[in-house]
């Protein structure tokens, strides 16, 4: 079993930066690939940024050069750094683990994210 614990959340204004970490409890193949997704109000969970061990990194189109995701392969954590948040940003952002992108096994409990103007 692998557990996944988010942290980094918070209010924050229109412009601001953010960084979220994400750590696993424990290192296997199970944490081969390391993921961030969101889910904001209303709306369906949607892919946000993924990292593998090995340093390939894959970005949602839509957030492509706003938000950098970084591993910390000693620990198995990862981070995403969000930039210039807009009010759309605003979600709950859940990190996922798995062996390969097809399937995210692990989810975290997830955390708040909200941009207010």
């Amino acid at each position: 079993q692998v557990q996944l614990v988010e942290s980094g959340g918070g209010l924050v204004q229109v412009g601001a930066s953010l960084r979220l970490s994400c750590t696993a409890s424990t290192r296997t193949s199970n944490t081969n690939v390391m993921a961030w997704f969101r889910q904001a109000p209303g709306k369906e969970r949607e892919f946000v940024a993924r990292a593998w061990r090995a340093g390939r990194t894959v970005y949602a189109d839509s957030l492509k050069g706003r938000f950098i995701i970084s591993r910390d392969n000693t620990k198995d954590r990862i981070f995403l750094q969000m930039n210039s948040l807009t009010i759309e940003d605003t979600a709950v952002y859940y990190c996922a683990a798995g062996p390969t992108t097809d399937a995210f096994n692990y989810w975290g409990q997830g955390t708040q994210v909200t941009v207010s103007s």
